[in-house]
């Protein structure tokens, strides 16, 4: 059996809840995530896939227990970190350019350097010859690929991706998808993306994370052996299916998915 590397993201014995007397949203969450790996985090509504994220980006203080980031415990917002969120918060007086800009110019970083970079996610993104447009010329799928875009544009090592294609309809949404494969391919990134969608999370992730309704606990790690890289077509197969089908079964022993005779 092949030996996993050294964890990117080690989550020990993870608690968090807000106000002495507040709202548990995680309870004994431990996860430890290997550098480049895709792992998708899934699960109901409010069972606090959100705030895992947040504790992995420094952002949220766990009430117990210990996150670390390439062996450094997290504090607040570890270096090397791209976010990206549901809504894509661009901002609607910069083009697409000067918002890719945003990490470099809050850091006053090098402009030049950064320009270059963003030109090849553009590229990737199949973006090119979008730069001088502002986000109300965008669709809902474009606008989503510049946020990713500025997210990676300081060449960070961690990923963390809250619901990014929520919003978005059917079809945009399964290109994003791909768009999204193909750009974790290429930069060899360690994402965490946090859907609702079990088909998204097992068509993107190397692993998906079932968390349980709130208190969120993992009720299982589900290891995806599917070859990439993936075509859509890929949910239609046997082996696809199998891993849905487990899914659905943890859910609906949770009380979620509940069917009329």
């Amino acid at each position: 059996m092949k030996a996993r590397a050294a964890a990117a993201i080690e989550v020990r014995a993870l608690r968090k809840q807000f106000g002495k007397a507040g709202v548990v949203a995680l309870e004994d969450v431990s996860l430890s995530i290997a550098p480049g790996e895709f792992v998708s985090v899934l699960g109901p509504s409010g069972c606090g896939k959100s705030t895992l994220l947040r504790c992995i980006a420094g952002l949220e203080i766990p009430s117990a227990g210990s996150i670390t980031v390439n062996d450094a415990p997290v504090d607040g917002p570890p270096a090397g970190l791209g976010m990206v969120f549901q809504r894509d918060a661009l901002l609607d007086w910069r083009n697409v350019a000067d918002n890719l800009m945003l990490p470099v110019d809050f850091r006053r970083g090098d402009r030049a350097a950064a320009r270059e970079r963003a030109a090849a996610l553009l590229a990737l993104t199949g973006l090119q010859g979008f730069e001088q447009a502002y986000p109300a010329q965008l669709s809902g799928g474009m606008r989503q690929r510049v946020a990713i875009c500025r997210a990676l544009v300081d060449d960070p090592v961690l990923l963390l991706m809250d619901e990014p294609f929520g919003a978005l309809d059917a079809l945009t949404r399964d290109q994003m998808n791909i768009e999204l494969q193909k750009m974790w391919r290429a930069e060899h990134k360690t994402v965490v993306f946090v859907t609702h969608s079990i088909s998204e999370a097992i068509f993107l992730g190397d692993r998906v994370v079932v968390f349980t309704p709130r208190p969120g606990r993992m009720a299982d790690v589900v290891q995806v052996d599917l070859p990439r890289p993936r075509r859509l077509a890929v949910r239609g197969s046997e082996r696809f299916n199998g891993y849905a089908s487990h899914i659905r079964t943890l859910f609906e022993g949770m009380g979620l998915l509940k069917e009329e005779a």
